[in-house]
């Protein structure tokens, strides 16, 4: 099968996720998700976080960046995110440890070719560990491993599907700068090694990449900027052992960016961001809103 029909294929049958969805074109991270103060470090405590996300596109993209054309096409995705995050006030390595867990809530619909399916329920679970630092009230970063568990609804005839049916483990490294009346900056930066997919026997490529944030803080709680997210695939995929040639995915994204400090603990970010320069995935515009409250 040559590259663009497989990829078709994959397109039309494994559709998933809360953002731009393929097997050979996803990803088990939501990239962009990650806003301002992704890296931050925090206090002894528990704390709950809200993601929600809308997603939506009418292109897919083959592997030289260009529409594959595909009649009727159009991916429409809402999520809805709990992340509960534990610093238990353990030094590690001269850092804080801390835990997290969250688990997708996501409505999804799929649509190409005079066919259309739409799913909800529980999508693929992320749990992980990290060492936070602080090297100054300003600057912070953190190191972490996450691990994606495929608890999501699969079927590999569906057109649409909320999980993946794989695992994937990523090491993480984040970095900080948080400035009330200056410069903000975030950078989120992972590489995913996926597992395979026991149903197709199909192995998504490993991927760099990283969602970031840049702006300034304008004295009042308020901090505008922008942010996205680059990937890069750097294996190709793989099915029954054989390498897909043309498979590998990559793309960024870019919009306006803010955050609101209500000074006693939690704070907002929303993120509007377009896609640009994807291959082998879909392209559309995704609306990101995060909170974070102590509990």
């Amino acid at each position: 099968m040559n590259s663009s029909a497989k990829f078709l294929a994959a397109s039309l049958l494994a559709l998933a996720g809360a953002a731009h969805a393929t097997e050979g074109g996803g990803s088990t991270y939501a990239n962009g998700s990650e806003n301002f103060m992704a890296g931050a470090g925090a206090p002894p405590g528990v704390y709950g976080l809200i993601y929600a996300n809308h997603y939506s596109a009418d292109r897919m993209n083959d592997s030289r960046g260009n529409s594959m054309g595909i009649p009727g096409f159009k991916v429409q995705a809402t999520a809805i995110v709990p992340r509960l995050v534990w610093v238990p006030g353990v030094k590690v390595l001269g850092g804080d440890l801390a835990t997290h867990a969250l688990l997708p809530l996501v409505n999804l619909k799929v649509s190409a070719m005079g066919a259309s399916q739409s799913k909800s329920g529980v999508g693929d679970m992320t749990i992980g560990v990290g060492i936070g630092y602080t090297h100054s009230p300003q600057f912070h970063s953190a190191v972490a491993l996450d691990l994606t568990l495929p608890t999501g609804g699969y079927n590999k005839n569906d057109m649409a599907n909320i999980g993946r049916n794989y695992a994937s483990i990523e090491p993480l490294y984040l970095l900080n700068y948080v400035d009330p009346k200056g410069f903000n900056g975030d950078l989120r930066i992972g590489y995913l090694f996926n597992q395979r997919n026991k149903d197709t026997d199909y192995t998504s490529g490993q991927e760099f990449h990283f969602d970031y944030a840049a702006g300034w803080g304008l004295g009042n709680g308020w901090t505008l900027g922008v942010g996205g997210y680059y990937r890069q695939q750097t294996r190709l995929d793989r099915q029954a052992g054989v390498s897909l040639a043309d498979s590998k995915t990559s793309g960024m994204a870019i919009g306006p960016s803010l955050k609101y400090d209500g000074g006693k603990g939690w704070f907002m970010t929303a993120k509007w961001q377009f896609e640009r320069n994807v291959k082998n995935g879909t392209q559309g515009n995704a609306l990101w809103i995060k909170a974070v409250f102590p509990l």
